[in-house]
């Protein structure tokens, strides 16, 4: 079992950054394939990036050099870096683990969420 807690969202203007963390606690983080997902109102939740085992990362064409996930073994933590923001980026952002140390990008092979944390993004 592993359990995930988001953290870091914010209301921030266009052009600005945040910095979201989520802390695993339980199994061998290490193991784990972890991802952010995020969902805005009225639309299915959707891929925003991913990281393997080993640090390979991942990005949705929407985010790519704008955001970057990070993960800190040692913390147990991942992160996602998100700069430039937009008024589109407004969402509800979560993290994820997939029980495998290679890239996932389907919301259904993740095995454990976090609760989500609000991102809001002003004109």
């Amino acid at each position: 079992q592993v359990q995930l807690v988001d953290s870091g969202g914010g209301l921030v203007q266009a052009g600005g950054s945040l910095r979201l963390s989520c802390a695993a606690s339980g199994r061998a983080f290490t193991g784990y394939a972890m991802g952010w997902f995020r969902q805005a109102p009225g639309k299915e939740r959707e891929f925003v990036a991913a990281i393997t085992w080993s640090g390979s990362t991942y990005y949705a064409d929407s985010v790519k050099g704008r955001f970057t996930i990070s993960r800190d073994n040692a913390k147990n933590t991942v992160y996602l870096q998100m700069n430039s923001l937009k008024p589109e980026d407004t969402a509800v952002y979560y993290c994820a683990a997939a029980n495998t140390r290679w890239y996932v990008r389907e919301s259904a092979r993740y095995d454990y969420w976090g609760q989500g944390t609000q991102v809001t993004v002003s004109s």
